[in-house]
């Protein structure tokens, strides 16, 4: 083929090199050139640093990347930026995109998907952007609060220098090792009682449970029946014996209130006892003239009796 000459060859390999280099570059960029996607745009009053190719993310997912960032020259009021999004991704009605700052720098663009997801928005649609809500700028929120706790940092750091440097503090850390020493001899001296003290305590314990258990024994083998049969016995003799006493006190009251026997007449004749007191103080008169005029009862003679 005489067209094909060397002029054309480098010509070629040159269109080649540079589709090649064109398509690496973008590649690099994370644009796909032989992938369908679908284009949207962006608003936003600050990019806060994003450059194109950085990536879109929807759940924590990456669905598209940047392809171009445009200030808005006219109006000087906000930025536009063009998205690529794949061609399965369906942005529902409600949908925003902000962008969050990574701690080793970075910015991404997340897609905060709308709450019908039914209802989409066509090809083309410009989204509303919303300030960074990443870590970077919840850091940067919360530094001010940051500043303003320092002082008082400082003055926590002071008053403990100060506290830690008191003599005091050193001597309460003495008696809190003597302390802690005190208590490590009190649990060795406690252990050697659980060991030795303890241990010969349960076996007497457990003898005594070993007696005690034989003593139920034997008294569970004791014939208890017989032996509340003898006590009923016992009981009933008991019971007759008082019977017998009460017959016999009342027999004998009875004998002592009738006057068919001597002790009744004894008991109950009044004569008899007026007789018996007569008696009585008889003998008594006689016993004192006795001891008045003892010669006329008793003579005593030497020479033999005298007649009077």
């Amino acid at each position: 083929m005489k067209w094909l000459t060397k002029e054309v060859k480098i010509a070629f390999a040159t269109i080649v090199a540079a589709v090649c280099v064109f398509v690496g570059i973008n590649f690099l960029k994370g644009i796909n050139l032989f992938q369908s996607n679908n284009t949207y745009y962006v608003k936003f009053q600050d990019v806060n640093g994003l450059v194109v190719s950085n990536p879109v993310l929807a759940n924590g997912y990456p669905v598209g990347v940047v392809r171009d960032i445009r200030y808005d020259y006219e109006t000087a009021d906000h930025v536009l930026v063009e998205i690529e999004v794949n061609d399965q991704m369906q942005i529902p009605q409600g949908t925003f995109a902000q962008l969050d700052s990574e701690l080793m720098g970075g910015v991404k663009m997340v897609l905060v998907m709308g709450p019908n997801p039914t209802k989409h928005i066509a090809k083309g649609d410009t989204l509303v952007g919303k300030p960074a809500g990443g870590a970077m700028a919840q850091l940067q929120n919360a530094l001010p609060d940051v500043l303003a706790m320092l002082p008082k940092l400082d003055s926590i750091v002071t008053n403990l220098q100060m506290i830690t440097s008191d003599p005091a503090l050193m001597q309460t850390l003495r008696n809190a090792e003597r302390l802690t020493a005190e208590l490590g001899e009190t649990a060795q001296g406690l252990n050697q009682f659980v060991n030795n003290d303890l241990t010969a305590l349960s076996k007497k314990l457990d003898n005594t449970l070993g007696h005690a258990e034989g003593f139920t024994k034997e008294l569970a083998a004791l014939n208890l029946q017989k032996t509340m049969q003898s006590v009923d016995q016992t009981l009933s003799n008991v019971t007759s014996l008082s019977s017998n006493l009460n017959n016999t006190v009342m027999d004998l009251d009875q004998k002592m209130k009738s006057k068919d026997n001597t002790l009744g007449l004894f008991l109950s004749d009044r004569s008899l006892y007026d007789n018996i007191n007569s008696t009585v103080a008889n003998a008594d008169s006689l016993v004192i003239d006795l001891k008045a005029h003892p010669k006329r009862y008793v003579h005593f003679s030497v020479f033999g009796k005298k007649d009077k």
